[in-house]
């Protein structure tokens, strides 16, 4: 099976039948309206899982071996050795902590990290075992020259080291086997789309391909150019649309990367196509195999072999949002601990005050345009309450009941939302979720601001950089709704979780000011 039937995310049959449709219908928008076609809705559906990340699978590798030669080290230090307090903590605690993490940085250094290396254990495992024995040279000579070898077992020494090999063997080939299958079922992968067409695109698609060991899969190419300037198929893949098309796709595959494969000579076109596409939660890249100038090695960033000029990169991404999951989940158990006589107290004022049920759900945008379900203490009568949130609240507005002024000037109302964080809906700190159809003068905000959508590259929060800076409340003009995008960007491209605890630190302070909370 070559490199196109194995990478590609849509069978033969699949393409057969979609270029059938589109020679016999030739221009015809897709069914329902939308701006994609049937192909690119059927690809759109087979890349709706959530894929693996080679570097989380790589990191994740890194800690399960650590805690894989620590474990093993103090488990057959307490069969043989027996426990003692002072020991383990002055002599056997820190020299297995220590052996262990010398050898994760020694297989670092000698690559057994890499994808090429963990697909293929036999191949790499002198490499393994070579660096477990230089760790524990290197533990044997500092205890050397400490004076502390006396102390050590040299039964537990060698049996330590003995079960570290096996466990090494064990584990890299049961590594090996998973990869190679998640490789195939298309699990570990970065899925890539390539924007652009003709012999530039052809020639990429090629430069990729000749590297077996990348773990990049094309899922097909988008250009707004006709036929003749741009085949229907280059290199085995289909053209699955326009420009306009791969937004509306994006939004419902799981596409980690958009590749540029336009000249940096046309300059304007690529400007044109980053113009539409920067709102997108994804890398960007312009391939620069085809391009005779030619920048610093540091410059690129490469594919296998190929370079690539780093236009866009995806926000919190990896590990940093693994940390910031934590710390959402961390400070919204806190706060729910804190504040649930608050919650307990408004949920009754709310029940005495008027009929109808305690919580309110309102549809927002989420991360990628997604529609979620927010939740909200009931701040209006039940018979008035606007889900849509088509018609914004104003000072007065006769639709809040008592209680429900008191809870939106203070917020109060918005403590569900901790709820909405553990669901995984929302961030604790983010760009505040705008309703669907909010809008400003009868003029949706994607309408007033260029790149509107692009605050929502990333979740969305309960407290923002924008509510910070005293952009909270009603949006009765265009000038608010323009700074509330311009705070949201701005955390999105400065964003750090101790950017996220400076934020939350000051919530509480500026919430104080209910000028424009009504």
């Amino acid at each position: 099976m070559n490199k196109i039937e194995r990478r590609s995310a849509l069978d033969s049959k699949s393409v057969r039948e979609a270029m059938d449709e589109i020679e016999a219908k030739p221009g015809k928008p897709a069914e329902g309206g939308e701006n994609m076609s049937r192909l690119a809705r059927q690809t759109a559906s087979r890349l709706s899982q959530e894929n693996y990340s080679p570097t989380m699978i790589i990191g994740t590798l890194r800690l399960t071996e650590f805690a894989m030669l620590a474990a093993s080290g103090f488990f057959v230090y307490a069969l043989y050795v027996g426990f003692s307090p002072e020991s383990i903590l002055l002599y056997y605690g820190p020299a297995i902590v220590a052996g262990s993490a010398f050898a994760v940085l020694l297989f670092q250094i000698a690559d057994c990290y890499q994808i090429p290396a963990l697909r293929s254990a036999l191949r790499t495992l002198p490499r393994v075992l070579t660096a477990w024995a230089s760790a524990f040279a290197l533990i044997a000579l500092v205890t050397f020259f400490l004076q502390f070898g006396l102390v050590f077992s040299r039964v537990w020494f060698l049996t330590w080291f003995a079960t570290g090999v096996l466990a090494l063997v064990i584990s890299r080939n049961i590594v090996a086997y998973g990869i190679r299958r998640w490789a195939r079922n298309g699990v570990m992968e970065r899925r890539a789309v390539i924007v652009g067409g003709g012999n530039t695109a052809r020639d990429l698609i090629r430069s990729i391909e000749m590297d077996a060991d990348n773990d990049i899969r094309i899922c097909g190419i988008f250009d707004d150019r006709d036929e003749r300037r741009s085949p229907p198929i280059v290199a085995g893949y289909p053209k699955l649309g326009n420009i306009d098309s791969l937004v509306d796709f994006a939004r419902l595959a799981r596409i980690d990367m958009l590749i540029i494969a336009l000249p940096l000579n046309a300059e304007s076109r690529v400007l044109e196509l980053l113009k539409k596409l920067w709102i997108l939660p994804l890398d960007i890249r312009l391939a620069a195999h085809a391009n005779k100038l030619r920048f610093r090695p540091r410059s690129y960033s490469y594919i296998g072999a190929v370079p690539m000029l780093d236009i866009f990169d995806r926000p919190i991404t990896d590990w940093d949002s693994v940390a910031k999951r934590a710390f959402d989940i961390f400070f919204s158990l806190l706060a729910i601990l804190v504040l649930w006589p608050v919650m307990v107290a408004t949920a009754f004022a709310i029940k005495l005050n008027s009929k109808g049920p305690v919580l309110f759900m309102q549809q927002r945008h989420g991360f990628n345009n997604e529609v979620i379900n927010v939740f909200k203490f009931r701040s209006m009568y039940t018979d008035q309450c606007d889900p849509t949130a088509r018609a914004a609240v104003t000072k007065g507005d006769p639709r809040v009941t008592r209680v429900g002024r008191f809870i939106r000037k203070t917020s109060i109302d918005e403590l569900p939302q901790f709820f909405n964080v553990l669901r995984g809906d929302l961030s604790l700190v983010g760009p505040r979720p705008h309703a669907v159809v909010a809008a400003a003068h009868d003029r949706l905000f994607a309408e007033v601001v260029d790149g509107y959508f692009a605050r929502h590259r990333v979740k969305p929060g309960v407290t923002g950089w924008a509510q910070i800076n005293g952009w909270r409340g009603e949006i009765d003009n265009d000038e608010k709704i323009k700074q509330r995008t311009a705070c949201d960007l701005y955390y999105i491209e400065n964003w750090s979780l101790l950017f996220d605890l400076k934020i939350l630190f000051l919530t509480p302070f500026r919430l104080l000011n209910t000028e424009n909370a009504y």
